[in-house]
């Protein structure tokens, strides 16, 4: 058997087979993978940090936390199978519902100008 020359001294020790060899894996030894999200603390949105590989969501869990929890601030982490996360193709039909949706944002209603409206007339009087 040949081996690969290597200058660094694990992959020389190893003897890895130079001609390319099938592998074949056990449907066990397949770890699914999980979509994580992260949230750094109580009341902000989860945000998807990456993927973990686990055989199970206990570990997917534990994996997430020392991949994604230690090095920043961490309220809550989140781990879903990859194959439970649904997506629909990008439809814009599906997202043009209102053309205009101002009523939405804060600034639509004009409540500061109320306030300030009543805070002169207070003033005045």
């Amino acid at each position: 058997m040949a081996t690969i020359k290597s200058l660094d001294p694990r992959v020389a020790r190893a003897e890895l087979p130079t001609e390319p060899t099938e592998v074949v894996l056990n449907p066990e030894e397949q770890w699914e993978t999980y979509e994580v999200f992260h949230q750094k603390k109580s009341g902000a949105r989860h945000i998807h940090q990456g993927t973990v590989h686990a055989p199970s969501s206990e570990l997917a869990y534990t994996f997430a936390k020392e991949q994604y929890g230690r090095r920043d601030q961490t309220y809550s982490i989140w781990v879903v199978k990859t194959s439970q996360v649904f997506t629909v193709e990008n439809d814009n039909s599906l997202y043009k519902t209102v053309p205009e949706k101002q009523y939405r944002n804060a600034g639509f209603y004009k409540v500061r100008d109320k306030i300030e409206k009543f805070k002169r007339q207070m003033n005045e009087h």
